[in-house]
């Protein structure tokens, strides 16, 4: 029986790369974690919401522990990863939490399925399952200034993003006995094309696409500022938006 081989859309280095500097970015220079905390409060909402209760907690990309943090003072026992150093195919011994959170990373690992079953094996029976991250329909302008800055040859410089219907067929697949996927948006105000990358950055949302895409040109910068210019609104700044998907899954 030959093995399905696992398509690598990432590089898991320049990942791991990216993710420590955008780590060090919040840790030593105030970085932006707004959206990271969005995630975290939406995720804790929920489990009020479903008066879930865990003792035993995997939480992967709470950068600044706004999840983990009220989930401890509440009796449980944190489990923290850091994204870059997490280990999607390794996280824990069979039935070792009932809670398993990521947050912001998971849509971008290259076996995305086998992630997924991992997860779901490390829960113990009625465990929950959560994963956060940009879906399908996210960043709409970054796109738009990606293309107007390329030209006429347009590089490959954002990776695809996964949809409602996508989401549902993976925790499926991964074998979850109920599944829940919706999406919610992250509006956010840039008063510039600067601001809006140096807070990707923060984020660890840049680019560690396997097939890299040629540095962007001084001429073509300027177009993708020109554009976002001409996107400002009354109070000059622009908009763009994140598509939150939430993955939800029980064991």
């Amino acid at each position: 029986m030959t093995q399905t081989k696992v398509p690598r859309i990432f590089d898991r280095r320049q990942a791991a790369a990216k993710w420590s500097r955008a780590h060090d970015r919040q840790r030593l220079h105030g970085g932006a974690t707004y959206l990271a905390d969005t995630m975290a409060a939406d995720i804790l909402e929920r489990l009020d919401f479903m008066r879930f209760e865990a003792d035993r907690v995997l939480v992967v990309g709470d950068a600044a522990g706004k999840l983990t943090k009220p989930l401890v003072d509440r009796g449980a026992s944190g489990n923290i990863g850091r994204l870059g150093q997490f280990d999607e195919e390794k996280p824990g011994t069979p039935a070792s939490f009932d809670l398993v959170v990521h947050l912001l990373g998971l849509g971008m690992v290259n076996d995305l399925p086998g992630a997924l079953i991992h997860a779901r094996n490390v829960l113990a029976d009625g465990g929950l399952f959560f994963a956060a991250f940009p879906g399908a329909g996210s960043m709409p302008v970054l796109r738009q200034l990606a293309l107007e800055a390329d030209g006429e040859r347009p590089a490959a410089r954002m990776h695809p993003l996964v949809d409602n219907r996508a989401g549902t067929a993976l925790l499926e697949r991964a074998g979850f006995a109920r599944q829940v996927v919706d999406s919610y948006p992250i509006r956010v105000r840039y008063p510039s094309l600067e601001r809006m990358i140096g807070d990707l950055r923060d984020h660890g949302l840049t680019s560690s696409l396997t097939s890299a895409a040629p540095p962007l040109t001084r001429a073509g910068w300027s177009k993708a500022e020109a554009l976002f210019d001409s996107l400002r609104e009354e109070d000059g700044k622009v908009v763009e938006t994140f598509e939150v998907l939430t993955l939800t899954g029980w064991r």
